[in-house]
């Protein structure tokens, strides 16, 4: 595990938890989470962000139906159960949600299927479910199984204004400049990403965070599949581009300190998003 600090009375302990994710696992893959919440608490974690299907694994397409829950499901519940009981906001991000058997608050349009996370603050609130967006098609059967999520929040959390998307979502500029527009400081992107594209993950993630002026928080899981190995290199960017954490391709928790107060210095020191023209 890697490190980065600051120092200030407005910061937020961030903690990525970049677990080994088992194929078939999903009871596994769940206690590794939860496990993985409890030590980053305990090792003075405000907020913990959690891998993209970290229950069932992204490249288990076969899986995705029979595992399918709702927003109030077992997986979100055990999570939620966690932040609660060890008084820490979690991003339990992602599983594959059940669209027809949701009954939470936002209420989706459709049936199907989505890749859906979910904030939970430390007493358990339900703060923000973001559905992806952008659905892989690439030697990926997400685009064919899955429904796109159509919402584009923000939630105010752990002192920050907070945006989340979803992996792929990486590739779309347009979709950052809308979380930004609605206020967003600090970006959370729950990840499966594979090898061979290192380069993408780490130039795409670090973009996002220049050209937003915002912190970008990218975690990633470990593990191999059947076709595919994640790459791992959970990272913490700065405003200015700067990482200020990261880990390899094994199993870590990749923790830094983050500040609102930064966010608003980057971008008075250095104006740019008031330069934009539609």
């Amino acid at each position: 595990m890697e490190t980065g600090h600051l120092t200030d009375s407005s910061a937020t302990e961030l903690a990525l938890a970049q677990i080994g994710i088992e194929p078939g696992d999903v009871d596994g893959n769940v206690e590794r989470a939860t496990a993985a919440v409890a030590r980053a608490a305990s090792s003075g974690a405000d907020l913990v962000v959690l891998p993209e299907l970290f229950n069932v694994g992204y490249f288990a397409f076969d899986q995705y139906e029979h595992y399918a829950e709702p927003i109030r499901g077992q997986t979100f519940d055990r999570l939620r159960d966690a932040a609660v009981d060890h008084d820490v906001a979690v991003l339990a991000g992602t599983i594959v949600e059940d669209l027809a058997a949701t009954e939470a608050v936002p209420t989706p349009a459709e049936e199907g299927l989505a890749n859906t996370a979910a904030l939970f603050g430390s007493d358990g609130t339900l703060e923000l479910v973001y559905r992806k967006h952008h659905l892989f098609g690439y030697e990926s059967a997400e685009s064919e199984l899955l429904v796109a999520g159509k919402r584009v929040e923000t939630a105010e959390i752990c002192g920050f204004t907070v945006g989340v998307t979803t992996c792929y979502d990486l590739r779309f500029p347009e979709l950052y400049r809308e979380l930004v527009d609605a206020g967003a400081e600090l970006l959370l992107i729950p990840s499966a990403w594979p090898y061979p594209r290192v380069e993408h993950w780490e130039t795409l993630a670090r973009a996002r965070a220049i050209e937003n002026q915002c912190y970008v928080a990218a975690v990633n899981g470990s593990g191999s599949f059947e076709d595919a190995e994640l790459i791992g290199r959970s990272t913490v960017y700065d405003p200015w581009g700067v990482r200020l954490a990261s880990s390899g391709d094994d199993p870590a928790l990749v923790s830094t300190t983050v500040d609102p107060a930064v966010v608003e210095s980057v971008r008075s020191a250095f104006p740019a998003l008031e330069d934009r023209r539609s």
